[in-house]
């Protein structure tokens, strides 16, 4: 098990525990001081992604075996992490709404006739705005997170190719000096068989000259 991957780890549960805490106290609250509330949740989510993200560049960068663990658990944190911002997006929607119904009664209590169906329709729309806008900037940054670490994994997984491809050409270079070596052998025994066959045939040589003028010598006689 890694100790980094096991810091973040306790960093994010201790984070994890600690923001749904808030959400709870958060619905408890009104006007100013829920959004301040609001507010310390959201930094607290960007916090707790970024320990994520650590947590898988880290666990990418373990043994197979390991990694595959880490992985797991990372799916875990990733869906609880997900549940914390679904309440947050709760909380936050139910909000808007409470303040979109006490701007429709003091405008009431100002003048009850100004206030038509129209109007209490724009005020809705406006919150539907809000909401709408709020998902996009969520999905936009749940995306370029999505392509950050898919970035991170492709790069991770081109240095294995890169490490791959210097084994080999390793490897196939020692062969060829291997090659080189033998072929280096070969030419020198071929150059002493070679060497030994003349030496042969020049005694083979010597012997017969030798024995024909011993036979000549002895029929001339």
């Amino acid at each position: 098990m890694s100790a980094v991957f096991e810091g973040f780890e306790k960093q994010y549960c201790e984070l994890s525990a600690n923001l749904s805490k808030k959400c709870a106290s958060a619905n408890l609250l009104d006007g100013e001081q829920k959004k301040q509330k609001i507010s310390e949740i959201k930094a607290g989510l960007d916090e707790a992604d970024a320990l994520i993200r650590k947590m898988d560049l880290e666990a990418r960068a373990l043994q197979p075996n390991i990694k595959a663990v880490l992985l797991a658990k990372l799916r875990e944190y990733k869906s609880d992490l997900n549940n914390l911002k679904s309440e947050v997006k709760q909380i936050v929607s139910t909000n808007l709404n409470k303040a979109a119904r006490d701007e429709l009664l003091e405008a009431g209590l100002a003048d009850t006739l100004a206030v038509s169906a129209n109007q209490r329709d724009r005020l809705l729309m406006t919150t539907e705005r809000l909401d709408n806008s709020s998902n996009r900037i969520r999905d936009s940054r749940k995306v370029m997170l999505e392509t950050e670490e898919l970035g991170v994994s492709l790069l991770q997984d081109l240095h294995q190719q890169r490490q791959s491809l210097l084994h080999a050409d390793n490897t196939l270079n020692g062969v060829d000096n291997n090659v080189g070596r033998s072929k280096k052998i070969l030419t020198n025994m071929t150059r002493r068989m070679n060497r030994n066959k003349w030496m042969i045939g020049g005694i083979i040589m010597v012997l017969v000259i030798t024995i024909a003028l011993i036979l000549y010598f002895k029929l001339a006689k």
